[in-house]
Formats: structure tokens, sequence, C-alpha cells
């Protein structure tokens, strides 16, 4: 495939997408990472696109701006693990069941305690999650046993999308789940920019029997492409700095707690 060929296939995804990834683009043109990045660099001087870290957005929406995994994981990292600690307070001491992990930063925090809470509280746990870095945190941890949720892996998160994912979480009902959000708003509820982790989120909560969001008050009052829940869904918010009065209002209107960590 000629350069020209892939700046006009790049615009058109970035057009319907709103974001790229430099690893996908890669592996979609048969092309090396360092020859999609030149792309993407000519493509953002002809102002056809934004580069942000590991990829590209359209200039216009950021209701689909998606910092990358890897950039999401270099931020607030005390606060995740503060608020992760917080969180695992919900399974008490000898917890017995089930408990599904969603992907995101602040979940892997709480995969990263989660071991050495069930030895201190003398529980175990069955673990299911869809992301394959928890996965690989928590594969051969003592008191728990782990069911990866497979899928097509959406490079940006590294996470299992697509309906097959989504058939197989809907056959579950976990005791608790520990959710990310990109954002929550008191108007649109809990949103992130990808269609199809929306659907995988919506699943997920849908299907458990306890809903924990664990998010930093960074992602409070932000509206991002797709709502996946309302606060009405969510049984308790985990988080660094309690919510403004009209958010907070809301939430308790809701029914949902607020934990503070």
């Amino acid at each position: 495939m000629y350069a020209m060929e892939r700046h006009q296939l790049i615009e058109r995804l970035v057009t319907q997408d709103g974001r790229v990834a430099v690893v996908d683009l890669a592996d979609r043109f048969g092309v090396t990472t360092e020859t999609v990045r030149r792309d993407l660099d000519q493509l953002e001087r002809a102002g056809a696109l934004r580069r942000v870290h590991g990829g590209a957005v359209a200039r216009d929406r950021t209701s689909v701006v998606e910092p990358s995994l890897a950039e999401r994981s270099t931020q607030r990292g005390a606060a995740k693990l503060a608020i992760a600690q917080r969180a695992l307070d919900v399974l008490g001491d000898g917890f017995r069941g089930s408990i599904f992990l969603d992907a995101g930063t602040t979940t892997a925090a709480v995969a990263s305690l989660l071991p050495t809470r069930l030895a201190e509280t003398d529980g175990t746990a069955e673990v299911v999650t869809h992301a394959m870095p928890l996965a690989n945190v928590l594969a051969g941890s003592p008191r728990l046993s782990l069911t990866v949720i497979g899928g097509r892996v959406r490079g940006l998160t590294a996470a299992a999308v697509g309906s097959h994912t989504v058939r197989a979480i809907e056959g579950l009902r976990p005791d608790v789940a520990f959710i990310g959000t990109n954002g929550l708003s008191q108007g649109f509820g809990l949103s992130t920019p990808d269609p199809d982790e929306a659907a995988v989120k919506r699943a997920i909560v849908r299907s458990s029997r306890r809903v924990v969001v664990v998010s930093d008050a960074e992602k409070f009052d932000v509206e991002l492409l797709v709502t996946f829940a309302g606060l009405e869904d969510v049984d308790v918010v985990v988080t660094d700095r309690a919510p403004a009065s009209a958010l907070g209002a809301a939430l308790e209107d809701a029914g949902t707690e607020v934990w503070t960590a």
C-alpha cells in the first residue's frame, strides 16, 4: 500500500472512530510503527488530525479522546492505590465469593492489592476479568482462582471487547464488580469514549450483584461519547476527593454511596 493510500484510510478511520492507535495501524497495514508515526506526523502537519500519546485523534471530537494504557499508568499512581485499598474494604473479612475486575489502571491497582487483602483477611475469591494486564498480575496468585474472558483485544486498553466478550459476561452473576470509568456526571452517568468498551462495561454492570466504581475525582463532571450506566446502577463510588455539591446530591438521590480514600 502506498503512503497516499494509507493517509486516506487513516483520515477515514479517524473520522469514523475518533481515534487511531499506532500499533493497530501498523498491524492493519503491515508496516512498522515508525512508518505509521511518520504518516501521522504528516497528517497532523496537514491539519487532518491531532497527535496524542500512542496514536492520533480527530481535531474536533474531544468526546472520544482516550489516553492509552501506558499513558494512564503513569498518572496519579498514589491516588489510584489509595482508592484501590479503600475499595477492597467492600469485601470485608473472610470473603468467599466471586469478583469481576474491569479493565483500567485503577482496577489494575485493585488487582495488585487483592491477593494480599485476601491473605490478610482469610478470604478466597473466584476472579473473572477480560483485561489482559490484570490477568498477568493475578495469574498464579494464592487464595484465588482466575478466569479470563476472551474476545478481540483492543490495543488501546489491552482488554477483550466485542460480542463474544459481552455474551460471556451476560452468562455470569459475580458477587462484586470493580468498574473503571472515563467520566462520571450528574446528567450523563458513567461514560467512556469507545462504544465497544461501553458495551462490555454495560454487561458487567447489569450482571453483577454489587457494583463498585473506582474513579479519581478528575473524572467527575466529565462526559464522554457513550454512556454505559446511570448513577442509580452503582452501589458504591470510591474516589480520592468528595464530589462537588451537585454531583454529590445526585449520587445521594440515586442511592449510591461515596467512599473517600
